[in-house]
């Protein structure tokens, strides 16, 4: 789950993070008498979207006065704003978040996220900070530091001060970046975070280490150890379709292609949109009904595939372990009977009385289209997709 950047502030405090004080604003008014709070002489204005590169369009701006950030807020609050991670269509601006500004002498990065490689956190800092990092692993991955973190033992100090030394860093603010490193990781671990990056964290020319900017993404398997946190959740910031399959228990991510994809089972789905891929279509969607999947299931995730207008054909890929293809096989008539249903829908069923299903299917008097294996399914669907006009 991903939280916004004061949500994440919030945290940082809460853990000894040093960050800059700010408040939050749903509206003009609310974000004026924030800045009059802060009393700041320099003031920043903040658009809370769950995207980067919110300075390039446009999401953040600087204020003098209290007066400016309710004109900027005004400005801000309800636009589309519209970066390289919205995509085209944007994002609705519904909160802003009005901070101090800070003289900033030196720009930062920091992180943690998860090495599977090594199936061990992984502490990254580098110098190349208030830029992607995505772009700086890329081009220039040696300037990225890292230190693997033994979960026996956590972040022991000697890696925390390596890495602050490995930031070009003086005596005391290795120190007081050290400090901030462990805070950092007793924050990740404490709240069961996916990914924690500061970016920048900043050398101010009055001698302190900042957070300037924080992204904070929780681990969605862990939120009911942390219901406090589960309630910062922001439908508004996710997709309809996702959210809306979520409410019936459906595994969901819409992709960007044109094959839409009900499997059961997270490996079945990932393969299944890997083969589609190699047949030279593109799955729409990632939907894992579960290894129960009944009438219901089978019903609401064609709902939800159908709903994406980018779906030209549907493939149904099921192996029956848990539940039998004959079960699956009813739901998917009665499922596919009860709804308008106007694209071609390749099924593909294997395991548990793959053939009683088979001919259920066959005999359903709806135009179905049998795959006899996962390849010959593929081929099908992205052969349906092609004929269609």
């Amino acid at each position: 789950m991903k939280i916004h950047e004061y949500q994440a502030k919030e945290l940082l405090a809460r853990y000894g993070v040093a960050t800059t004080g700010g408040r939050v604003a749903s509206t003009p008014e609310e974000a004026r008498a924030g800045a009059e709070g802060l009393g700041a002489p320099t003031l920043v204005v903040k658009a809370q979207v769950h995207a980067g590169g919110r300075g390039k369009g446009g999401g953040i701006k600087l204020a003098r006065t209290p007066e400016e950030v309710e004109e900027i807020a005004r400005r801000m609050l309800g636009m589309r704003l519209v970066t390289h991670q919205t995509g085209p269509e944007g994002r609705v601006v519904r909160k802003v978040y009005v901070e101090e500004g800070v003289e900033v002498e030196r720009e930062l990065y920091v992180g943690i996220a998860l090495d599977r490689a090594q199936s061990r956190l992984v502490m990254m800092a580098s110098t190349e900070g208030g830029v992607e990092i995505e772009e700086v692993a890329a081009t220039r991955p040696e300037r990225i530091l890292r230190e693997a973190i033994d979960p026996r033992v956590g972040l022991l100090p000697f890696q925390a001060r390596n890495l602050a030394y490995g930031l070009s860093l003086d005596g005391g603010h290795v120190r007081a970046a050290a400090t901030f490193l462990q805070n950092l990781y007793h924050l990740y671990v404490a709240v069961d975070a996916s990914l924690a990056e500061i970016n920048p964290l900043a050398v101010t020319k009055d001698g302190r280490l900042l957070a300037l900017d924080a992204k904070i993404n929780l681990d969605d398997n862990a939120l009911s150890r942390h219901p406090d946190l589960a309630a910062w959740r922001d439908v508004n910031e996710e997709d309809p379709l996702e959210v809306e399959a979520g409410g019936y228990h459906l595994n969901y991510i819409k992709l960007e292609g044109n094959v839409g994809c009900m499997v059961n089972g997270a490996g079945l789905a990932m393969a299944t949109m890997d083969i589609i891929k190699l047949a030279g279509g593109r799955p729409a969607n990632f939907l894992d009904v579960g290894g129960g999947a009944n009438v219901e299931t089978i019903r609401n995730g064609f709902r939800i595939l159908l709903s994406d207008v980018n779906v030209k054909a549907v493939l149904v890929n099921i192996f029956g372990g848990i539940v039998r293809c004959d079960r699956v096989a009813a739901g998917v008539v009665e499922a596919v009977r009860g709804l308008t249903v106007n694209v071609p829908v390749v099924v593909r069923l294997e395991g548990t009385n793959a053939e009683e299903a088979r001919k259920l299917l066959g005999g359903s008097g709806l135009a179905f289209i049998l795959g006899e294996s996962l390849e010959d399914a593929a081929q099908k669907v992205v052969s349906a997709v092609a004929a269609r006009p």
